[in-house]
């Protein structure tokens, strides 16, 4: 069974440093709200934090098809007194029913088809969940009087490839290149005709790369998660480019902190808001940080660029979230790259049997294979504590 314990403290910690107002604590007290994608990555952070919020009284209710985690039981959701968790898909009518039972005054909204790949592998299931399952949501939250919604979209999918940095909310490319970019897009459009028409309120999260416990490897996962996942197991890294990429990652419980923030400043309601950590962090460097971490010696090895990865730098500015709704990253990257590692040691039996690399499957990184022929090292073998190097 997975202890849930040090993610729980992680979260009652930052909450502590963060010290919201108390008319934020008031606010989400004895609340019942509705998390979509509440298994995944970001998610199962997001769940912790509002259920501390929520009290007692209050109630998060969780819809997820668990394909996140590829399990038989959503092993990555706690099981706490005031967490319901539902096995559903937001594209059923009869689960969506069974979640607004509940009677959310709120939802947040992070279910979707992740990835830039799997969505070009898969652009129509890509389109139906991440634009019809919105739909629906959308639908059965405006007919059921829900308060706020708060929509997970992507930054990276309003620029297109050649950005102006550091990017900021109004700057938008009509060039997306893949469909899950295209699916944010319209997402937001519909969101925004939600809140015009209906008069339902949207806030718009804008997120960028990210990196905390909950994120699991995989062919189509994020880089942070499947890099930590190689070097643990003794593999090369592959890097799709030169290394001097950079991307803008933040810590999880930063990006809950904005959905917080979003679900209750009453600026916040029609708004797109960029969250990230506004710092670029170079490609080669994060591989040779983990790899220094885990102890891992291989080296790294180079691919082509994938195609739909025409951004060479990326950094978000997030100076209008802090003005609206006060938004400020508490994180250090190392801080938060020792945090995910650490979850990765703790649960890496569930993580071991969850990862899904099918041979012959990654297309993201075709032409060039991982290496599975080293030895995987047993978990004992693998350093008590970690000194991350400074990036």
């Amino acid at each position: 069974m997975t202890d849930h314990s040090k993610r729980i403290a992680e979260v009652e910690r930052y909450l502590g440093k963060l010290g919201l107002r108390h008319e934020i604590i008031e606010y989400y007290k004895g609340r019942s709200m509705l998390v979509t994608g509440g298994a995944g990555a970001l998610g199962s952070n997001l769940i912790l934090a509002l259920a501390q919020l929520a009290g007692k009284e209050g109630r998060v209710i969780v819809l997820d098809n668990l394909s996140a985690v590829s399990s038989a039981g959503p092993w990555n959701v706690a099981p706490l007194p005031n967490i319901m968790f539902v096995l559903g898909d937001m594209r059923n009518e009869d689960d969506l029913k069974r979640v607004f039972k509940e009677d959310p005054s709120m939802v947040f909204h992070l279910a979707g088809f992740p990835g830039n790949q799997k969505s070009i592998d898969y652009p129509a299931i890509s389109a139906e969940v991440d634009v019809l399952g919105l739909i629906r949501l959308l639908e059965y939250s405006r007919l059921a009087g829900v308060e706020k919604f708060v929509y997970a979209s992507s930054g990276s999918a309003m620029c297109g490839s050649f950005p102006v940095l550091p990017l900021r909310e109004d700057f938008i490319s009509m060039h997306p290149s893949a469909p899950c970019q295209i699916n944010k897009m319209t997402g937001e459009m519909y969101c925004n005709f939600y809140q015009h028409h209906y008069g339902l309120k949207i806030v718009n999260c804008r997120f960028f790369n990210s990196c905390g416990p909950g994120d699991m490897p995989g062919q189509y996962r994020n880089v942070i998660a499947n890099f930590i996942y190689w070097s643990m197991k003794g593999c090369s890294l592959p890097i799709t480019g030169s290394g001097e990429e950079t991307r803008d990652f933040a810590y999880a419980l930063d990006l809950v902190q904005g959905l917080i923030r979003s679900g209750y400043e009453p600026a916040a309601p029609g708004e797109d808001l960029n969250l990230a950590s506004g710092k670029a962090i170079r490609i080669m460097d994060l591989a040779r940080t983990i790899n220094s971490a885990t102890g891992n010696r291989a080296e790294v090895h180079f691919l082509e660029r994938r195609r739909w990865d025409g951004k060479p730098r990326l950094v978000a500015s997030f100076e209008k979230a802090r003005r609206l709704i006060g938004y400020e990253p508490l994180t250090d990257f190392d801080e938060g790259l020792g945090t995910s590692i650490e979850w990765f040691w703790d649960n890496w039996e569930q993580i071991e049997a969850c990862a899904d690399f099918p041979p012959g499957m990654n297309s993201a990184l075709r032409g060039g294979q991982i290496n599975r022929a080293v030895a995987i090292r047993p978990l004992r073998s693998f350093p008590e504590k970690t000194t991350l190097n400074r990036i």
